[in-house]
């Protein structure tokens, strides 16, 4: 039996609503609800590799992953349910996307948990639609209107840009470290010695920060880029050709997806799914690490310092060491084949 989240359970409480509409899911889905929900029909587009993974399992051709939706994917559809993410101008380009290309009169139906910023809702969409709240439960909100004018949506108008020491990162709304370089990731790349050589997986690429860095002072490492992030795609082939770096960089959910060893791999990688904390990421990046790392390789991760990543580093290599740390974060290296207990 399914565990549906709060926002799901409370768009259960309205099922009957949505019986004879053909309904678009999209937004920060966490669940399976749109594949059970009973409509006339349902699509689904999500910006999350993970999440497609699992829905397109129910749903086929009816479920897809990719940065924005098109005219295609959205034919048919007259009502849309959208489920808030925890960033505002993610919601903000994913919806303007949305509602440039569903007809003038489709439902719109926004859920979200409050500590999510979902009451930003009515004012976000107001230029194009009037929200109005019509059930609060579970901790989140429902709001409910119809699209009055579609907005237009140019993605050129969310494309943003930064500047590092001599680098240049590209990024789109939604993506990690999107106003600047974390502290995290800093701390990682002042552990990066220049000259290093060989296969360089970046797990949880983001902008792609991690891998232009390396590639500026270790110019013969062959990198790979992936993370489940549409956007973060989008961003880290953006800073790739910004740089003039060459890269590999496709969607994986963690190791869905890779093949082959590397001699490294890099991550800054996340705790958190949607609002949700998590470490199952971050657990199935160290210990399917030894699966893809060449003898001698390594992993190396920055985290937070209070998270519990040494000893699953130990159960999966049987060593790890701190290369650098602060009050915040500590950067972690495993070696695999150095009393490596993986097969």
């Amino acid at each position: 039996m399914s565990v549906y989240t709060p926002a799901s359970e409370v768009i259960l409480r309205h099922s009957e609503e949505f019986e004879t509409r053909h309904v678009l899911f999209a937004g920060d889905l966490q669940d399976d609800l749109p594949a059970h929900l009973v409509t006339a029909s349902r699509k689904v587009h999500t910006q999350q590799y993970h999440h497609w993974q699992k829905l397109s399992q129910l749903m086929g051709e009816d479920a897809s992953f990719s940065l924005v939706a098109d005219a295609a994917m959205v034919s048919g559809c007259d009502t849309l349910v959208y489920y808030w993410p925890k960033n505002k101008p993610e919601a903000r380009f994913q919806l303007q996307n949305l509602l440039s290309l569903l007809p003038a009169g489709c439902d719109i139906f926004v859920i979200g948990e409050n500590r999510s910023g979902v009451r930003s809702a009515e004012n976000l969409l107001a230029p194009w639609a009037r929200l109005e709240k019509i059930d609060s439960a579970r901790r989140c909100g429902l709001y409910h209107g119809q699209l009055e004018t579609q907005p237009a949506f140019d993605i050129a108008e969310f494309r943003e840009q930064y500047q590092t020491d001599t680098l240049t990162i590209d990024t789109l709304p939604g993506v990690f470290s999107r106003d600047g370089l974390d502290n995290g990731s800093a701390l990682l790349l002042s552990t990066l010695t220049p000259h290093t050589k060989g296969k360089v997986l970046d797990m949880g690429c983001g902008a792609g920060v991690l891998s232009v860095a390396l590639a500026k002072h270790s110019p013969k490492v062959r990198l790979w880029l992936t993370d489940v992030n549409a956007a973060a795609l989008a961003a880290s082939e953006a800073t790739l050709a910004s740089n003039g770096v060459e890269g590999e960089v496709f969607a994986s959910n963690v190791f869905s997806d890779v093949s082959g060893r590397f001699d490294m791999i890099i991550s800054n990688p996340p705790f958190h799914d949607g609002l949700q904390t998590s470490l199952d990421a971050a657990s199935s990046l160290i210990r399917g690490a030894a699966k893809h790392l060449n003898t001698g390789g390594e992993l190396r991760i920055v985290a937070n310092a209070f998270l519990p990543y040494p000893q699953i580093l130990e159960e999966t290599f049987g060593n790890h060491e701190i290369l650098a740390q602060t009050g915040k974060f500590r950067v972690y290296r495993s070696v695999y084949g150095r009393g490596s207990r993986a097969k």
